[in-house]
């Protein structure tokens, strides 16, 4: 586990929030210098603790207002392509996360579609006939908040 201090704790709150945040702006809120925060901010992306900045987009604002997850139990037969099978999964349009699990299910996919007929497809025609997959659940999200705050300890 990487050590932290308060100073890099509150930087990763902050961009947790608002990862456009200016340097200039994170550093003072942070209250120190803009060069120091900037040193932070590159230390942290450098030791993998920071891995990027992404956009939270809203897949109903582009037409794609079903969302769900989908739990995946895999074959007992099919446990060496648990790496292969993720692969496809996330060239699936529809997949917008894939998280390999410990526990009943192997996977959970969070996917967004047109309509609850793209969805079925999703589900019957591209999950349910492989044969590499032994069931599948499906749960609607009827809504869901992103975390504005991320786990962390300072020692």
């Amino acid at each position: 586990m990487a050590e932290l201090d308060a100073t890099d704790a509150e930087i990763l709150q902050l961009l947790a929030v608002d990862g456009r945040m200016p340097n200039s702006a994170l550093a003072d809120r942070v209250g120190i210098a803009p060069s120091t925060c900037l040193g932070r901010v590159r230390s942290l992306r450098e030791r993998g603790i920071l891995r990027g900045f992404a956009a939270d987009i809203d897949p109903a604002a582009l037409g794609y207002p079903i969302q769900a997850m989908i739990s995946i139990r895999m074959q007992p037969h099919a446990r060496d392509q648990l790496t292969s099978f993720m692969d496809r999964l996330m060239e699936l349009p529809a997949v917008l996360n894939a998280f390999l699990l410990g526990g009943t299910a192997d996977f959970v996919i969070h996917v967004a579609a047109a309509s609850v007929e793209r969805l079925r497809e999703l589900v019957i025609d591209e999950l349910n006939t492989n044969p590499a997959v032994a069931a599948s659940e499906t749960n609607l999200i009827f809504q869901y908040r992103r975390a504005q705050r991320i786990p962390i300890s300072t020692s």
